[in-house]
């Protein structure tokens, strides 16, 4: 039975008043992208002078949430775990103004639209400065219209919106947010955490992957947006070419079937490995000769940042944030989203061309090591919650 923290666990009392930020989040399953910054952020925004807790609104029963609850105890972050039965469930409400009230919040910094929508709703009963990341709207469901007009409500609300791409901050301010009130703060990574430890070789023995011909890897949920579909395809055309290869894909989701039927129909149904979710990536990485981000929608991918830290080589869709991180022919390859024959010849160029590819390997660490640092980010991230929390610098409501 996982606790939930607004019930059964007491968090610590402070001793002195320092500034309380309470990230939150709604999240089902072993969560995403966003989950690794969420998490690993207290760690670092103590020593800048600031209490974070990690608030999770999570379904009942969901087995899979016990990986946030791991993950949190990973990074040693005060984790605030609340069952959410839906949409106007008032439990989860009341749990989250008892957190609000007893932790004396200062900052609510939600994750995504219900969390903004909640920080709305909270602030009228307890007095809090508001702060959202816009991570994207790229899970593309029946809902996601619904959704996208409930942030369109909140984000012009909000004191402060961070945006992790570029184009994310061009629809806030679209939108109706302020200059002022948004901010471009780019995704990153801790690099002690992603750090190469074993050559391709070794990390394909230690996963039982085939040590002969070359192994294109993926990363992320099985649904459409991520262009697995069209990644198997071009696989699929280099091994009609002649060519010796296969490919790995680390996620789990609604797509798995339809992808597995393509591959089988394709005839390279042995070559294609879906392995599922997995609670360590980083191997699989390391074993990949060239990761492929197949996307139709992403704002800056968590994943990308994760592979070019490994030094795995890279080629990507070239959308939204993506072409700031991968620079065409410097620390990776661009092709245009949904397009078979030129994501075959980037993979085949890399395929064919060892020292490109250890150009890359070099050149995507460095990329990471000076622009997406985690410590950093979160330097950042300190300068905006300081002057939220300065009366002369606070935006007038």
């Amino acid at each position: 039975m996982i606790a939930t923290a607004a019930k059964s666990r007491m968090l610590p009392a402070r001793t002195a008043r320092t500034p309380v930020v309470f990230d939150t989040r709604v999240v089902t399953g072993s969560g995403g992208g966003p989950d690794k910054t969420i998490l690993n952020s207290p760690r670092y925004l103590e020593p800048l002078g600031y209490k974070m807790l990690c608030g999770y609104l999570f379904p009942p029963g969901d087995e899979a949430y016990r990986e946030i609850v791991s993950k949190a105890e990973r990074y040693a972050a005060p984790l605030v775990s609340i069952p959410d039965r839906g949409p106007f469930d008032w439990r989860a409400i009341r749990d989250l103004l008892d957190v609000c009230r007893r932790e004396r919040v200062d900052i609510w910094h939600g994750h995504d639209y219900k969390t903004n929508a909640l920080g709305l709703l909270l602030k009228r009963f307890h007095p809090m400065k508001l702060v959202t990341t816009v991570h994207g709207w790229v899970h593309h469901t029946a809902r996601t219209p619904l959704y996208y007009r409930v942030d369109k409500y909140c984000l012009p609300r909000y004191e402060k919106v961070i945006c992790v791409s570029d184009d994310l901050y061009a629809e806030c301010r679209r939108i109706g947010v302020s200059a002022r009130r948004c901010e471009l703060v780019e995704n990153a990574i801790d690099l002690d955490d992603y750090a190469r430890s074993l050559a391709p070789d070794q990390a394909k023995a230690k996963l039982g992957l085939p040590a002969n011909g070359f192994l294109v890897g993926a990363v992320g949920r099985l649904e459409p947006e991520k262009g697995f579909d069209v990644l198997i395809r071009a696989v699929a055309d280099l091994v009609r070419r002649g060519e010796d290869v296969s490919l790995v894909v680390v996620g789990e989701g609604g797509d798995r079937m339809r992808l597995e039927t393509m591959a089988a129909e394709l005839s390279i149904g042995p070559r294609v490995r879906l392995v599922g979710w997995q609670s360590d990536v980083r191997p699989y990485f390391e074993a990949m000769d060239l990761f492929a981000l197949s996307s139709f929608r992403e704002g800056l991918p968590n994943v990308l940042l994760e592979a070019m830290a490994l030094q795995t080589p890279c080629v990507a869709t070239r959308i939204n944030g993506v072409p700031k991180l991968v620079q065409d022919g410097r620390n990776g390859l661009l092709v245009p989203p949904g397009d078979v024959a030129a994501l075959a010849n980037a993979i085949f160029a890399m395929s064919a061309n060892a020292d490109l590819r250890h150009v890359f390997r070099n050149a995507g660490r460095k990329t990471v090591e000076v622009r997406h640092s985690f410590p950093a980010r979160m330097r950042r991230l300190k300068a905006i919650y300081d002057d939220l929390l300065d009366p002369k610098e606070s935006p007038a409501p």
